[in-house]
């Protein structure tokens, strides 16, 4: 009973807004992998020294992707959510930056 209430409370905010849930999640949770092989693709050209531009906006969008659906579906978006998101967003990049730095560095010692 209460899973099929939060089934239908979690499908009346998509019908709210104007945006299914299941395929924002599908967004979200297929992005991962592909997230996570630009990182590999980010480092790899990184101990190579060679450009990292085109992995580093692969990864963004990857990072983004559920969110711009979000922007481009979604109907009366509460500011709330706009300044939600955005905080999640800056914090996600900012710790990724670090992180890849991290591995860049780590890369680089080891060759």
């Amino acid at each position: 009973m209460m899973i099929e209430s939060f089934n239908q409370w979690f499908l009346a905010l998509g019908a709210e807004y104007g945006v299914n849930p299941y395929v924002f999640g599908a967004i979200y949770v297929g992005a991962i992998p592909f997230f996570l092989l630009s990182i590999g693709w980010l480092v790899k050209r990184a101990r190579a020294h060679r450009s990292t531009v085109v992995p580093t906006l692969c990864a963004g969008f990857c990072f983004v992707s559920a969110y711009l659906y979000l922007a481009v579906v979604g109907e009366n978006i509460p500011l709330w959510v706009w300044i939600f998101l955005a905080a999640l967003v800056i914090y996600g990049a900012v710790s990724t930056v670090r992180d890849t730095r991290r591995k860049i560095a780590a890369a680089r010692q080891a060759d």
